[in-house]
């Protein structure tokens, strides 16, 4: 069977694994949406509408509104691979946000997770 690339997914198969990731480590639903608000530009509510739609995970990122930034100032090691080397610009989006994820899962607390 043909692996099926990330961007290709659905969003609300891969975010709803991101949630569920915080949530096993205490943390909530809005704290993901949060971090994922503050790097892409979408609301809470555009979010909830992703969810509920057939939007993949790729066009969720590549159709961001506002990408932040500052999201430069995201480093560090998700999957054993340096976000900060990613060229594929759309790959890096992708795991910027795993690594805020991350953070949120660690106890980081928001403040600093959204840099």
């Amino acid at each position: 069977m043909a692996q099926r690339s990330v961007f290709d997914m659905l969003f609300q198969n891969v975010y709803s694994a991101l949630i569920q990731k915080a949530e096993r480590k205490g943390r909530t639903r809005a704290e993901v949406d949060e971090a994922a608000a503050w790097l892409t530009g979408y609301s809470a509510q555009q979010i909830e509408e992703a969810m509920d739609s057939d939007i993949t995970y790729g066009k969720f990122f590549f159709d961001a509104p506002a990408y932040n930034p500052r999201s430069g100032l995201i480093t560090g090691k998700v999957c054993g691979i340096r976000v900060e080397t990613i060229e594929d610009p759309l790959m890096k989006k992708i795991r910027q946000l795993d690594k805020l994820v991350d953070e949120l899962a660690k106890g980081r607390p928001m403040e600093k997770i959204l840099r």
